[in-house]
Formats: C-alpha cells, sequence, structure tokens
C-alpha cells in the first residue's frame, strides 16, 4: 500500500463450465495480482482450485502474478486448456 492509503476499486473473474465468478474488490493500491487472487476469496470457495495451475490475465492480456493491479483492470483466473484449438481445427479440417 502507498504512504497514503489509497484503495482502488478491481474485479476478479473465474469461470469454470458450469459457473462463473465476478468479484468486485476495493483493495490498497500496490495489491499485486497474486494478492487480488487470495482477497476474492475464490481459492477457498472454489473446489480443486489449489489445484489447478492458473495463467492470469488483465482484459485477456497476460500477466505475471507480480503485476500491480490498476485501478478499473479485471483481473482473469485462466484455467489450462483442456484441447490445443489449432490442433482441434485442424483435425476437423482432416475430417472434411
Amino acid at each position: 500500500m502507498n504512504e497514503n492509503g489509497s484503495r482502488i476499486r478491481i474485479q476478479v473473474a473465474y469461470a469454470l463450465p458450469e459457473r462463473q465468478w465476478l468479484v468486485p474488490l476495493e483493495v490498497p493500491d500496490g495489491t499485486t495480482a497474486a494478492q487480488a487472487v487470495v482477497a476474492s476469496g475464490l481459492p477457498a470457495r472454489v473446489r480443486d482450485f489449489a489445484a489447478t495451475e492458473h495463467t492470469l490475465a488483465v482484459y485477456s492480456h497476460p500477466v505475471p502474478s507480480s503485476y500491480v493491479m490498476q485501478a478499473g483492470d479485471r483481473l482473469e483466473i485462466l484455467r489450462p486448456l483442456l484441447a490445443d484449438p489449432k490442433q482441434v481445427r485442424r483435425e476437423r479440417a482432416r475430417r472434411g
């Protein structure tokens, strides 16, 4: 947090095939992406969250866990792809 104690508003988004979460948060200025994930409460609320390797993104642009959140950011917690989209398209084209 910076010296004046200011806070920013952000959102944390996470989706599963059957459910999605969009968690609005007010966090201290200087909060990292990793800290925002914890502050969202999702690791504790979502079953098997810790067992899955996630990628973090802000408005679809990948960011490291050390990324410092900015006011208005939407942090997306991305699950691994089940299949490579390019490979799926190739196989679909091959089958005709």
